[in-house]
């Protein structure tokens, strides 16, 4: 249940742009995984032929891509390491484990968080570069560069793909992380438990 007094942790267009970029990323691991192995290509029936799969697949590329990078503009200060960021990181486990312990005062986002923004920004930007090699309709490059381009293409989507099956499950283990992403607000409880210093600046530190 909602509260009147609850914060606001993410905007209209900031979950608009996390609901664009995660609709787009599904739909190229499905396209990419089918284009990748045999036992995958049923996945291509999720655009109703392998032909169709094959055109959109470089497009929601190139979407993909222009909506995050316009985002990461907004985002890339928010998202500065700290030596806090570095202690919680090097922490991460106990943290897990044992959720409360004493750990460094967190801003709007902690250190695994910003890990994984520049992860998933790398993986995208590494994409979009090995992807335009690949998108022969349109571009021709030598064989050798083709070759290395798919190699790291798919690399790269790998390592995406693992990136966001753990940012999933962590966020679902975080109990009240998805309402804030479904509807912008979380409870003031739940910001002072898990990102105290950004509850602060919020509040002036009221209770």
């Amino acid at each position: 249940m909602r509260n009147p007094d609850d914060l606001l942790r993410f905007s209209t267009r900031e979950r608009l742009v996390h609901w664009i970029v995660a609709l787009c990323f599904i739909l190229l691991a499905l396209s990419g995984l089918a284009f990748f192995h045999p036992f995958f290509w049923p996945l291509v029936q999720f655009f109703g032929t392998g032909v169709w799969a094959r055109i959109s697949h470089p497009f929601i590329g190139l979407l993909i891509t222009v909506v995050f990078f316009l985002e990461f503009m907004n985002l890339r200060k928010l998202n500065q390491l700290t030596s806090d960021d570095w202690t919680w990181i090097k922490h991460m486990r106990e943290i897990v484990a044992s959720p409360g312990n004493d750990v460094p005062v967190q801003g709007k986002f902690n250190g695994g968080q910003k890990l994984l923004f520049w992860a998933v920004s790398a993986c995208i930007l590494l994409q979009l570069l090995s992807g335009l090699v690949l998108w022969r309709a349109y571009f021709s490059f030598p064989v050798t560069l083709v070759r290395w381009a798919a190699v790291i293409h798919a690399a790269a989507g790998a390592f995406m793909i693992a990136l966001i099956i753990g940012h999933i499950y962590m966020a679902i283990w975080n109990k009240g992380t998805i309402r804030g992403m479904l509807y912008g607000k979380v409870s003031r409880a739940w910001a002072l438990f898990h990102y105290e210093g950004w509850y602060r600046q919020m509040t002036g530190g009221r209770p």
